[in-house]
């Protein structure tokens, strides 16, 4: 696991932003088999609540925009004095061009602006996307970065997988970084596990198995009922929580053990809000005390991937201010990332409701509108 520290940067600020749309676990037995003791047991062990998910018309573009117009305008940030856009997640509008380049636009940034994102590591993404900014402003190369780090994963599997689907919730969220002349420490330790790369994984979708029509509408039930399509994240569960338990205790103890602070001195333990089985599960062979972190935020918002540790941060710091915070995350890869972080006069900003504006299209529209487009012939 490599250690990195740093000195001279702060954590200006902190915004979430969550969709309107919610779904109740109570409101899915029909998932269940209509067992409400398997209901029960399931809601019991992992933590299953509500989720909030995004409608048709949002996209992880929509929310991560929205956290960012929040952040900029509580902290009254300059838009030409942001260096650095760095946009963290599996979701993207597009395989290209980069969201980050997108939202660049969106958000009026300077063109000098260096823009690019950080994919394909899920739910560890934002501590690896804290680090990249943290390494560009250390490095001298940009004074002010904006991280965005969000995620659609109610769409990253079928409605009807309660394997899968029921875990997941969508937000967006926005985390500014500052050169200062203080001392502001940072340790990080991150890492990756490359040899279980297809532990987490969607299989189709990219250029190795694109979807093309013989994919594209292909549906596998498993042998409990479960609906599968190959473009859904598939997860072998029995690895990836004994990844997660064996991976957490030891990270937080490292990242401890190498910032030279204790247990006793964090004043909050922001965990990837995997499920509140793993969080429990990891928090206990860490030692941690039960008052220094939260498995409700997963209850209330469901696994937000790339968001989920800023989700937990935003419900439980908007009110509360910490000092010393220190990160937990977990994901695609395998990967790892922690980080012990000094949020002394923070801005952490509740958790927001996004209503999608009227005019966002519809999946139709989009799919007229690009039908017209090569009709046209604007493409030549």
């Amino acid at each position: 696991m490599p250690n990195t520290h740093f000195s001279h940067v702060k954590i200006s600020g902190v915004t979430c932003v969550i969709p309107e749309d919610f779904i109740r676990i109570d409101d899915e037995l029909e998932f269940f088999n209509n067992d409400v003791k398997l209901l029960e047991r399931n809601k019991k062990i992992l933590g299953l609540g509500v989720r909030h998910v995004a409608d048709e018309r949002t996209t992880n573009a929509d929310l991560c925009e929205a956290a960012a117009r929040d952040l900029l305008a509580a902290l009254d940030v300059d838009k030409d004095s942001i260096d650095a856009l760095i946009v963290v997640s599996t979701s993207h509008d597009y395989h290209y061009p980069a969201s980050a380049c997108v939202l660049q636009g969106r958000l009026d940034l300077s063109e000098a602006c260096t823009c690019f994102d950080i994919s394909g590591l899920a739910c560890s993404a934002y501590v690896h996307g804290l680090w990249m900014g943290h390494s560009l402003i250390s490095s001298g190369a940009a004074k002010k970065c904006l991280v965005l780090a969000g995620d659609i994963t109610s769409r990253h599997s079928d409605r009807r997988n309660r394997n899968s689907n029921m875990l997941f919730g969508d937000a967006g969220t926005a985390t500014l970084l500052e050169y200062t002349e203080e001392e502001h420490p940072a340790y990080f330790v991150t890492g990756t596990r490359g040899k279980c790369w297809d532990k987490l994984i969607a299989p189709a979708g990219g250029y190795s198995l694109p979807m093309m029509p013989d994919i594209a509408g292909l549906e596998i039930t498993d042998a409990t009922g479960n609906v599968w399509r190959l473009c859904d994240d598939i997860m072998k569960g029995l690895d990836v929580f004994k990844f997660t338990t064996d991976v957490g205790p030891k990270g937080i103890q490292q990242v401890l053990d190498f910032s030279g602070k204790s247990k006793d001195n964090v004043d909050y333990f922001a965990f990837h809000q995997a499920n509140k089985q793993i969080i429990r599960t990891v928090a206990m062979y860490a030692g941690l005390p039960k008052n220094k972190y939260s498995t409700e935020t997963f209850s209330l918002y469901g696994n937000c991937g790339s968001a989920a540790v800023t989700v937990d941060i935003c419900r439980q710091l908007s009110e509360k201010p910490a000092k010393q915070v220190c990160m937990a995350t977990f994901g695609v890869g395998l990967s790892w990332g922690f980080c012990l972080v000094d949020m002394e006069g923070t801005y952490v900003a509740p958790i927001r409701t996004y209503q999608t504006p009227d005019e966002n299209m519809t999946r139709q529209q989009k799919i007229d509108y690009w039908i017209s487009y090569f009709k046209k012939g604007n493409n030549a």
